[in-house]
């Protein structure tokens, strides 16, 4: 995806590659910043990179008072009025910083406080978003990012929401917001897939459950798989029954997902102690943030599309990642033959509706609906899901059902980004989830009378 629509995808990349790293970086070192002194403005930081962060906000983003003339499509349904207005000045770079938030968001004092009403709608978030980027790079210890091990298959998994699946995956305690707020940031990724496969999934086919009737039976299909009867095995010769291969989950349009540290994927591994998993990013930026990798290895006929493959990130876990649009594996039978009970497709905020990214689908999404297997699609809000949705329709013609309606994602991170190109923009990653599937046609008989 060289272009996902919402350019809040660039800087999301950048927390989630610095966030991995934090646990990894030398813990002798003091802290650059208390936690009682996180609030900084972006301009005047001690840390360097968000000096140059604001530079970069300076440069690109647009003063949104509704004297300028509109410079982007509107993100949501219920836009700000001023969105709409076309004012008589031309664009004008932001330039002034709140005061409260410590982001620039304005062209100059006059409008920002000429549309200040407007702007405390979103000012509070802005300056949490500001707090965890500065204590994200404060330098301190992350204990939040010391994982929970191996799951006992008797030890049931609580998925209501965040705090009781970290409670019954025996996390260490997180005791303040903010480091809830780091942690989901990860954790988000693997636990959204994680929370719709597993039997004890939060999303079920009761009212208000989200999950549909063609919903439950591709989902039993995985489950079935992914939770293997205990009867009828054991050590002896007499008790050797053959073992399913590993699910294969095809992580389409990778960016930032792909480079997360393997421990926060294997999280993904331990909620299924008998299943298998052989994760695929694939995308044309699955290598992002990953530059110590390159160069990418070569083509051969044994990898003809330079896979780079991790097979000891855990026992019951393997890793590839290729470099290439999916559709062009597709039409080499690179992964023939799909099946609904070991393949699972999922693409992370891939703005399927989005005119800036749109394109880069049209030829992808018809080859998934004819695999059969299910599709999980994540969005930044209900607006955006609604319109990847409308997008599916008109470009497949309807052929295709929906697996689990549109909503908030219970493991949604719980932490905002930042849109540098947009401050007005702010979203939290994986905020929605839904799921489609190629429409399935069942042969019946009739007979024909005489």
């Amino acid at each position: 995806m060289s272009s996902i629509g919402q350019q809040a995808k660039e800087s999301e990349d950048n927390s989630i590659a610095l966030g991995s790293a934090a646990s990894y970086e030398n813990q002798s070192r003091p802290p650059i910043l208390r936690p009682d002194d996180l609030f900084h403005s972006f301009t005047n930081s001690p840390i360097p990179e968000i000096r140059r962060r604001a530079a970069f906000i300076r440069q690109h983003a647009h003063c949104p008072h509704s004297d300028h003339q509109p410079t982007r499509i509107p993100s949501s349904a219920d836009a700000s009025p001023n969105a709409s207005k076309s004012g008589t000045q031309a664009p004008a770079h932001v330039d002034f910083e709140c005061p409260d938030c410590g982001i620039p968001v304005y062209c100059d004092e006059k409008h920002w406080a000429d549309d200040y009403e407007a702007h405390l709608q979103i000012c509070d978030t802005l300056r949490q978003i500001n707090e965890d980027d500065h204590d994200l790079r404060s330098g301190r210890f992350f204990p939040e990012f010391e994982y929970a091990g191996p799951q006992l298959e008797e030890a049931a998994v609580n998925m209501t929401n965040w705090d009781t699946f970290l409670y019954t995956r025996e996390f260490e305690a997180i005791n303040d917001d903010r480091s809830m707020r780091q942690v989901t940031r990860l954790l988000t990724y693997p636990l959204t897939i994680g929370s719709i496969l597993h039997e004890l999934s939060p999303y079920n086919i009761r009212k208000g459950g989200r999950l549909t009737p063609e919903g439950l039976k591709s989902l039993s299909a995985l489950r079935y798989t992914l939770h293997p009867p205990r009867t009828g095995s054991g050590a002896e010769i007499k008790g050797l029954r053959p073992e399913a291969p590993p699910v294969r989950i095809f992580i389409l349009g990778a960016r930032a997902e792909s480079s997360l540290p393997r421990n926060v994927w294997v999280q993904l591994a331990h909620l299924f102690p008998r299943g298998k998993f052989h994760l695929i990013f694939v995308g044309p930026e699955s290598m992002a943030n990953r530059d110590d990798e390159f160069p990418l290895p070569p083509r051969t006929p044994s990898n003809p599309f330079g896979a780079i493959v991790e097979d000891r990130v855990w026992p019951t876990m393997k890793i590839s990642t290729i470099v290439d649009y999916y559709h062009t594996l597709h039409k080499t039978g690179q992964f023939y033959p799909y099946d609904p009970y070991f393949d699972c497709f999922v693409m992370f905020h891939p703005g399927l509706g989005h005119p800036a990214s749109s394109h880069e689908w049209t030829e992808t999404v018809p080859l998934l609906l004819e695999t059969k297997a299910p599709i999980i699609v994540t969005g930044y809000t209900q607006y955006d899901m609604d319109r990847d949705i409308e997008w599916v329709r008109k470009t497949c013609g309807g052929e295709f059902d929906i697996l689990m309606e549109p909503g908030e994602n219970t493991f949604r991170s719980l932490r905002w980004d930042l849109n540098d190109l947009d401050p007005q923009d702010v979203t939290c990653g994986n905020w929605g989830v839904w799921a489609f599937r190629g429409k399935r046609y069942e042969a019946t008989t009739k007979e024909v009378e005489q």
